[in-house]
Protein backbone atom coordinates (compact mmCIF):
# COMPACT_ATOMS: atom_id res chain seq x y z
CA UNK A 1 0.00 0.00 0.00
CA UNK A 2 1.39 3.38 -1.00
CA UNK A 3 1.64 6.03 1.72
CA UNK A 4 -0.21 9.32 1.25
CA UNK A 5 1.98 12.13 -0.05
CA UNK A 6 1.75 14.24 3.12
CA UNK A 7 2.90 11.34 5.31
CA UNK A 8 5.66 10.38 2.89
CA UNK A 9 6.83 14.01 2.71
CA UNK A 10 6.92 14.38 6.50
CA UNK A 11 8.90 11.15 6.91
CA UNK A 12 11.40 12.24 4.26
CA UNK A 13 11.97 15.67 5.84
CA UNK A 14 12.23 14.40 9.40
CA UNK A 15 14.49 11.46 8.56
CA UNK A 16 16.79 13.91 6.78
CA UNK A 17 17.07 16.03 9.94
CA UNK A 18 17.55 13.45 12.69
CA UNK A 19 20.44 11.24 13.78
CA UNK A 20 18.19 8.21 14.33
CA UNK A 21 16.01 7.94 11.19
CA UNK A 22 14.93 4.37 12.01
CA UNK A 23 13.11 5.66 15.12
CA UNK A 24 10.88 8.05 13.14
CA UNK A 25 7.21 7.03 13.22
CA UNK A 26 4.35 8.90 11.58
CA UNK A 27 0.68 8.09 12.14
CA UNK A 28 -2.00 9.55 9.89
CA UNK A 29 -5.62 10.12 10.93
CA UNK A 30 -8.43 11.83 9.07
CA UNK A 31 -11.35 13.50 10.83
CA UNK A 32 -13.71 16.42 10.32
CA UNK A 33 -10.84 18.86 10.97
CA UNK A 34 -8.70 17.41 8.20
CA UNK A 35 -5.56 15.29 8.31
CA UNK A 36 -3.62 14.87 11.55
CA UNK A 37 -0.06 13.60 11.28
CA UNK A 38 1.40 12.48 14.59
CA UNK A 39 5.20 12.42 14.70
CA UNK A 40 7.29 10.39 17.09
CA UNK A 41 11.09 10.57 17.10
CA UNK A 42 13.95 9.37 19.26
CA UNK A 43 14.32 11.34 22.45
CA UNK A 44 17.82 12.48 21.40
CA UNK A 45 16.41 13.98 18.18
CA UNK A 46 13.68 16.16 19.70
CA UNK A 47 15.87 19.27 19.72
CA UNK A 48 16.59 18.90 16.02
CA UNK A 49 12.88 18.62 15.19
CA UNK A 50 11.69 21.45 17.41
CA UNK A 51 14.60 23.82 16.75
CA UNK A 52 15.34 27.07 18.50
CA UNK A 53 12.12 28.58 19.82
CA UNK A 54 10.21 26.05 17.72
CA UNK A 55 11.50 27.41 14.42
CA UNK A 56 12.09 24.03 12.77
CA UNK A 57 8.71 22.68 13.87
CA UNK A 58 7.00 25.82 12.52
CA UNK A 59 8.79 25.43 9.19
CA UNK A 60 7.78 21.77 8.91
CA UNK A 61 4.15 22.69 9.70
CA UNK A 62 4.21 25.41 7.02
CA UNK A 63 5.54 22.97 4.43
CA UNK A 64 2.87 20.42 5.38
CA UNK A 65 0.14 23.02 4.91
CA UNK A 66 1.45 23.67 1.40
CA UNK A 67 1.47 19.94 0.63
CA UNK A 68 -2.08 19.79 1.98
CA UNK A 69 -3.23 22.69 -0.18
CA UNK A 70 -1.96 20.92 -3.28
CA UNK A 71 -4.09 17.92 -2.29
CA UNK A 72 -7.12 19.94 -1.12
CA UNK A 73 -6.65 18.88 2.51
CA UNK A 74 -5.94 20.63 5.78
CA UNK A 75 -2.86 19.00 7.30
CA UNK A 76 -1.88 19.45 10.95
CA UNK A 77 1.18 18.13 12.76
CA UNK A 78 1.35 16.88 16.33
CA UNK A 79 4.80 16.13 17.74
CA UNK A 80 4.70 13.60 20.56
CA UNK A 81 7.00 14.14 23.51
CA UNK A 82 9.12 11.01 24.06
CA UNK A 83 8.54 8.95 27.20
CA UNK A 84 10.67 10.11 30.07
CA UNK A 85 11.21 13.40 28.29
CA UNK A 86 10.02 16.63 29.75
CA UNK A 87 10.70 20.25 29.31
CA UNK A 88 13.52 21.40 31.52
CA UNK A 89 12.22 22.92 34.71
CA UNK A 90 13.19 26.42 35.68
CA UNK A 91 15.73 27.14 38.38
CA UNK A 92 12.94 28.24 40.71
CA UNK A 93 11.09 24.94 40.20
CA UNK A 94 14.29 23.03 40.87
CA UNK A 95 14.99 25.06 44.03
CA UNK A 96 11.47 24.36 45.34
CA UNK A 97 11.92 20.63 44.69
CA UNK A 98 15.28 20.67 46.52
CA UNK A 99 13.72 22.40 49.54
CA UNK A 100 10.86 19.86 49.62
CA UNK A 101 13.36 16.98 49.60
CA UNK A 102 15.38 18.60 52.40
CA UNK A 103 12.24 19.06 54.53
CA UNK A 104 11.18 15.45 53.99
CA UNK A 105 14.58 14.18 55.13
CA UNK A 106 14.40 16.12 58.43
Amino acid sequence: MEKPRDQEFLEFVVKSLVDNPNDVKVERKIDEMGVLLTLQVNRADMGQIVGRQGSTAKAIRSLLRIVGLKNNARVNLKILEPEGGSRPSSRVDQAVEDIKKDLQQQ
